[in-house]
This record gives structure tokens, sequence and C-alpha cells, in this order.
């Protein structure tokens, strides 16, 4: 049976992996910063967040969705001279209008510890929740529900980051795209770990944390990245609630113990795939439905990783872009469908985030689709004279055959199954 804590208290852990799970009703931006005896992070690789989902060595990482998201710690693989793993949130509302947040200590599948962080009179931005931290050789873990007001910058500066202003990317040609919005107190900024004290020991060399997210609304619907010769491993992922039944849009249900129960199967099943155009004329298809999952290193340079065909893992879906091919590619439109269960895009809380190296992720969220339309077409990556023109569409309809109709791709279409 796991055991609740309230705040200020603390309880052991066992020496092993273990992920702490943080719920919420509304979407945060969860960090973990690794500490030394100072209390500040020794480097860039001891921040782990949204836009950094590993640390340096890999020993704590992040997984899931801006409203139910892990973080895997391997304890016995931290370095000596980490005395804590602090783990915390910021939003841009409020704690009391994001609403009551939850923590889960588990081990494997079995839930250790819980805590709820009540979200009531609490006017703060950000909150450190809770620290794993060393104590005559073990390790123990604490509730603390520590306030700060002001967001992200603030919560790095109290962990030692040194925020610096920067220029945001610029486009290739303003008029090509629109505004971006970023939504983040500290949008176009960079985290890099303050002067030290002491001599830590060394960490690999890396850019700078670059700490913006940039948001694609109906307003302000594109990004362009500027050409390079090589753009790396684009990622797009795609993710949904996992908890259909702590839903904002839904009644809340029960104790505690209700609130971390885990979504059955049975319930809604999102693919993502893509449809790509080359610039030899080719076009193709990727998706689970019919196995077609690409390739990375042939045409047409992009794959699916693999099929989530239960729902219920925390880290989604994901669709990868070999960007080093950027220049034999002249559109990938992804798209996403529901495969099973009722068509409520509200309820699934979608999202959808495209990360490419060097540069701030890029998401859009699922949420606008009328109830009886499965069908959504997310976004676009264009290729204009070598750079990436990202394109918000969120268009949904009753199938692959409309979208395609819509969009003049030219397929031919057959009812198919997983």
């Amino acid at each position: 049976m796991s055991q609740a804590l309230i705040a200020g208290a603390n309880a052991p852990l066992p020496t092993d992996n273990i992920s702490i799970r943080i719920l919420s009703q509304n979407a945060i931006d969860c960090a973990a910063y690794r500490l030394t005896t100072e209390g500040k992070v020794r480097g860039d690789g001891d921040m782990i967040f949204y836009g950094q989902t590993r640390s340096d060595d890999g020993s704590v990482s992040f997984r899931g969705h801006d409203s139910d998201g892990f973080f895997d710690i391997n304890l016995p693989a931290q370095p000596a001279s980490i005395e804590k793993i602090a783990l915390a949130f910021s939003s841009a509302q409020t704690l009391a209008q994001v609403g009551d947040v939850d923590i889960q200590v588990l081990k494997g599948s079995q839930v250790l510890m819980t805590c709820q962080l009540s979200a009531n009179g609490r006017d703060e931005k950000a909150i450190i929740l809770a620290e794993c931290y060393r104590r005559q050789g073990n390790w123990k873990f604490r509730f603390i529900a520590q306030g700060f007001n002001g967001g992200l910058k603030p919560l790095s500066e109290h962990f030692g980051v040194e925020i610096a202003d920067e220029t945001p990317p610029q486009s290739q040609d303003q008029s090509q795209s629109q505004p971006i919005n970023t939504q983040r107190p500290i949008d176009t900024q960079k985290a890099r770990s303050a002067p030290q004290t002491s001599t830590p020991p060394p960490i690999p060399a890396s850019p700078s944390v670059n700490l913006s997210k940039v948001t694609l609304t109906k307003n302000q619907s594109s990004i362009n990245l500027k050409k390079r010769d090589d753009f790396g491993k684009i990622s797009v992922n795609l993710n949904w609630n996992q908890r259909p039944e702590t839903n904002q849009h839904a009644p809340k249900k029960g104790l505690l113990g209700d609130l971390f129960k885990q979504h059955k199967a049975g319930g809604i099943d999102l693919d993502i795939g893509a449809m790509i155009h080359l610039k030899n004329g080719e076009k193709t298809l990727i998706q689970a439905l019919g196995n077609r999952f690409g390739s990375l290193q042939s045409a047409p340079y992009v794959c699916l990783r693999a099929d989530d065909r239960t729902g219920q893992v925390s880290g989604g879906e994901w669709l990868d872009i070999n960007g080093q091919q950027w220049s034999q590619i002249e559109e990938v439109f992804i798209f996403a469908f529901i495969y099973e269960g009722a068509p409520n895009w509200a309820q699934t809380d979608g999202v959808v985030t495209i990360a490419v190296p060097e540069q701030p992720p890029i998401e859009t969220r699922l949420t606008e689709g009328a109830g009886n339309l499965p069908m959504c077409a997310i976004a676009r990556l264009v290729n204009q004279q070598g750079s990436i023109n990202v394109e918000r569409i969120n268009q949904y309809y009753k199938g692959h055959q409309e979208m395609d109709k819509a969009f003049n791709w030219g397929f031919s279409w057959k009812r198919g199954s997983k």
C-alpha cells in the first residue's frame, strides 16, 4: 500500500530506478534540477525539462505529457557530487488557476508514495514540488510545495541558473511567417549555469539550455527555421491525456486513489502519420495502418518509430524526419486520427511537439475538432529554398480520403486495419 505524504514530510527511497509522476488538471511545464551541496546546478546538463529531456549522463530523463509527466531517475547512477534532485513546475497561470497537482513515486508499476498539492488560495506561478536527497548514504524523498511568484525565471535563478537575453530565431523572409507565440514568462532567453565556488567534475560541453517554447495557434500559425546544411534528426511527438477520468472537461472522481487509477484499455487510441512529397515528385504515406513505417536512411527519409496500440504509453507516438536529407524533401504533412474510441479531441487534450535540434520545441494542440470527425490535419513542414516553414493546420475531417481531397495529395484509399 502506498504512503501519503503531507508537505514537509519525508520517506526513504529504494536504491534503485524510480519514477516520479506529476499529474495536473491543466498543462504545466515540469523541470528537474540536479544540485550539489551548495544547492546549485553544476551546468546545463543538470537541468531536465521539455526542451532537454535527458541529463548529460542519461540518468535522469523526462517523458510523458504536460499534464501527466514522468521523471525517470536512476538513483545509483547519480554522480557523487549530486546531493539533491529537485522537482518543480512553472505555468503562465497561477496555481489556483492550474488546479490541484498530484505526485506519485513509483518503482516500476508499484506506487510507493503519493502527495497532493492543493491549489486553494495559491497565487504562485512556479512551485518546487519535492526533492530526492541523500541522507547518510541513502536516498530519501521529501514533499516540499514551496512556491515562487513569476514563473520559470526566478525558479531557475533559485537553483543557480543565470538567465541571459538572446535574439529569437529569425526567418529568412519575415513576410513568409506570422509572429510566434511562446506563451512563456522568459521566452527567447537562454539558461546557463552560474559560476560555482568549488570545482565540480567536468560536464560534456553542450549549447546553453534554451527555455523558450513556440506555441502555434490560430492567430499565430507559422514559424520559419533558417536554412541549414544539416537540420539533424527532427522528431515529431503525438501525446495525449492518458487519464480521461481527470480531464478538466470531465467530473472529478473520488479521492486520491481514483485520481491515480491507470487508464484502462478500451479508451481512445490516437495514431500519427504523414504524407511526404519528395523533390523528385514522389509521394508516399507513413502510418501504422497497413504497416507503412517508412525509412529514415532512404526515401522518403521519414520513419514512424512504433505504434502505441494500447493508448497507454505515456511517451505517446513518435515520427522522425532525417534533417540531413531535407534538401530531398518538398513537404511533410503531419496528421493524426482516432483509430479507436469515440471521437472527442477536446477530451484527448492532444498535443503535437516538433523538436528540431538547436531550436525551441514547437507545439500545437488538437483540441478544436468537432465531436464526430476523427481525422486531424495537424501541420505542414515545407521546404522553402532550404529553410523549414512550419505551418499549423489543425483542421478536422471524416477520414483519410476527405483530408487528401482537401489538400490535393491524390492518393487512392481503401479501408485497412492494424
